[in-house]
């Protein structure tokens, strides 16, 4: 986390009268921070720089990706009262998000596990301004991260193709693309996903498919010996109530919005111990 995130942060919260944290007498403190919930852990880095900032001394046994159980301790601090005031509720929101993001991963990533060595993965759909701290619980919780942008991949989705069709729009990204950068499609049938993967395309996205049509199309790339590099990905309306009849299809990926915009947070607070 950069300072100027930090700061940018911080004037959100801290507004510019902040009287409830210098209240109190400045002086010396112990504190802990809790999990009061059974949760999977993600946002240490960005609670370590807001004590960094804060100049919070810090001890933790933990790393991210730990399982913890209700009441485990993740943090326990000694430093200003003043500082630990300001510094608590955005730690705790970070914590909090973070960890119900990693939590509801590891659900999804431990469904799969029982059929399949298919990778679960995110998408873009995140809070604008959080992505990296999003994608980064994601990958705390066992999973995939996907693009972290638009740059990463080049991805050919439902407009582009109604603009420029298949095979034009794979060789204009061939073209276009650095020799680093692979070339995904999304395809909402059978045919478009044959049609992409013999026009050249590294990843082909099964689109809001039901899992019976995911299964003929995996057949079909197959059975139409499409290169073994291929990735074949599914993704669309799928979240942890139905992700069992997807992990059983034989694709590769399995991406999910749900994995961050269904996430509900893990309750995780603070106490003043000394």
């Amino acid at each position: 986390m950069f300072i100027h995130e930090i700061e940018s942060f911080l004037e959100e919260d801290l507004g510019y009268n902040d009287i409830s944290c210098t209240l109190v007498p400045e002086k010396l403190i112990d504190a802990i921070i809790f999990t009061k919930e059974d949760c999977t852990l993600a946002g240490l880095d960005e609670a370590k720089a807001f004590f960094d900032y804060f100049g919070l001394q810090y001890g933790t046994d933990c790393v991210n990706g730990d399982r913890l159980s209700k009441g485990d301790v993740i943090f326990s601090l000694h430093g200003s009262s003043h500082s630990v005031l300001r510094a608590e509720r955005l730690v705790l929101n970070f914590l909090g998000h973070l960890c119900g993001i990693a939590t509801n991963t590891r659900r999804c990533v431990d469904i799969a596990r029982q059929y399949s060595d298919v990778r679960i993965a995110c998408t873009r759909k995140t809070t604008p301004g959080l992505r990296k701290y999003e994608k980064m619980a994601v990958i705390a919780g066992g999973g995939d991260p996907h693009r972290f942008g638009l740059s990463d991949t080049i991805m050919i989705k439902d407009n582009h193709v109604k603009l420029m069709g298949i095979e034009d729009a794979i060789m204009s990204a061939g073209k276009k693309a650095s020799f680093t950068q692979k070339v995904e499609v999304e395809a909402e049938s059978a045919e478009d996903a044959l049609r992409a993967a013999k026009a050249g395309a590294d990843i082909i996205m099964l689109d809001n498919m039901e899992p019976g049509e995911v299964i003929d199309t995996v057949e079909l790339l197959k059975r139409s010996s499409v290169p073994g590099h291929m990735v074949i990905e599914v993704s669309g309306g799928i979240n942890a109530d139905n992700l069992e009849e997807y992990a059983k299809t034989g694709v590769d990926v399995i991406s999910m919005g749900s994995l961050i915009h269904r996430s509900h947070w893990i309750d995780v607070s603070l106490e003043i111990i000394r």
